[in-house]
């Protein structure tokens, strides 16, 4: 009989924290006394970026936006006195005006509360800001008291075309679109378009909250990270779910979830994004404020050549549970090099699904043998077993399955969230 609540178990090797001195010279005391005073930015919500591609559901990322005021609804999962956004121009092949930008409370759709609209600058001050092939950009803090789990809409104005946009695919959440510029308004009325993916936002950061401040985490991985299978605009992911489970125990943290469905830890793929390996050091390792990584990722490296005629690009090479373990140390060790604790999560069940073979099950039980027993992970959660029926060991428990056999629906990542060990965080 499997327990359906794991937790997280040490993995047999003790984990020490980098830590980083930082000295100041006497000459150096008046600049030591304002970097005091400046504020301390930590991650409230991000997304992983992706390159423009329309594989399963339809979205803008294509065709870009021309003349549009494009709004998005993020839950934030850590308070602040102040905020600021972060833009990304990740896979742009040309530099991206933003025209505009306003962050706002979060009404009904497409609607903010009137009142709460506070207009964005870059660069001390400027309203446009102009983002190069490959970039980013921070825009500057604005005042923007917001608490833990509070909605915060972001609207950018794009008045020149923009070509293929930069964009997290699957959301599990509304975004709108208008033609003209909307990015001041109350109302939702202008905005007669939706879609499920949100674009060029790819953080929201908050100031001036100490109780969370530096021990963020980080959830990495693929689509049972991103949240595919959970009821849109509900906020059910796993990520989020853990995030209010450390909230009522008494141990706020902030989650930010860089999940990518489709996603690969060896493989890059067409619609997927880079491989897990090339991503991680943008995606974690730069986030600001963050001492874990939980990563769950490595089911698509194994169904990605039995499934993958229905991808676009066609299947991925064929991965050997070697090369899978490979691609984890990997990712282990870029955590560690940063000072960051990094847990291992086991993968979930595939019978039933598309993903499934003898072979491919074979690999799963491999993988996950290893996850839990090579030590290799500062500690592991056995979220394998957290969703897999007691009766049926290597299929997910229906009452936890969205229909696919592959995807957790709400109760089962609220099941992964609740496998986790809050110590142990």
């Amino acid at each position: 009989m499997i327990a359906k609540r794991a937790s997280v178990r040490l993995a047999g090797t003790a984990f020490v924290a980098a830590a980083t001195l930082l000295a100041v010279s006497v000459t150096d005391a008046s600049a030591a006394k304002v970097a005091h005073h400046a504020p301390t930015w930590q991650g409230a919500w991000a997304a992983s970026p992706q390159s423009a591609t329309a594989p399963f559901a339809p979205n803008w990322s294509q065709e870009g936006f021309d003349n549009h005021t494009v709004r998005q609804v993020v839950r934030v999962t850590n308070s602040g006195t102040k905020a600021r956004i972060e833009l990304s121009n990740r896979y742009g092949k040309t530099p991206l005006k933003i025209t505009g930008a306003t962050v706002a409370r979060t009404a009904k759709g497409a609607s903010v509360q009137p009142g709460s609209v506070r207009q964005l600058t870059f660069g001390k001050g400027h309203d446009s800001v102009t983002i190069p092939s490959g970039g980013k950009a921070l825009s500057d803090g604005v005042p923007f008291k917001v608490k833990a789990f509070e909605s915060v809409t972001v609207t950018l104005y794009l008045a020149e075309k923009t070509g293929p946009a930069t964009f997290h695919h699957l959301a599990s959440a509304t975004s709108y679109r208008a033609s003209g510029d909307h990015r001041s308004d109350a109302a939702g009325t202008s905005f007669k378009e939706s879609g499920t993916s949100w674009y060029y936002l790819s953080g929201v950061e908050v100031s001036g909250s100490k109780p969370v401040r530096g021990n963020g985490i980080v959830t990495f991985g693929d689509s049972i990270t991103d949240g595919v299978g959970s009821h849109a605009d509900a906020n059910n992911r796993y990520p989020d779910e853990l995030a209010e489970r450390l909230a009522a125990a008494g141990k706020p943290r902030a989650v930010l979830n860089q999940g990518i469905g489709g996603n690969q830890v060896t493989n890059d793929t067409v619609w997927a994004g880079e491989k897990g390996i090339a991503r991680f050091k943008e995606d974690v390792l730069d986030e600001r404020g963050v001492r874990t990584v939980i990563v769950l990722e490595g089911i698509n490296d194994i169904g990605g050549t039995t499934w993958g005629e229905n991808f676009p690009g066609g299947p991925t090479p064929e991965v050997s549970v070697q090369q899978l373990i490979d691609g984890h140390r990997k990712l282990i060790r870029q955590a560690h090099s940063k000072g960051l604790k990094v847990i291992g999560a086991t993968l979930t069940p595939i019978e039933g699904s598309a993903y499934f073979t003898a072979e491919n099950e074979a690999k799963r039980d491999a993988v996950n043998k290893w996850i839990r027993t090579s030590g290799a992970y500062d500690a592991v959660v056995d979220f394998d077993r957290a969703v897999a029926d007691p009766a049926h060991e290597d299929r997910i428990l229906p009452a936890y399955d969205s229909g696919d056999a592959l995807h957790p629906n709400d109760a089962g990542y609220k099941a992964m969230a609740d496998a986790l060990d809050l110590n142990e965080l």
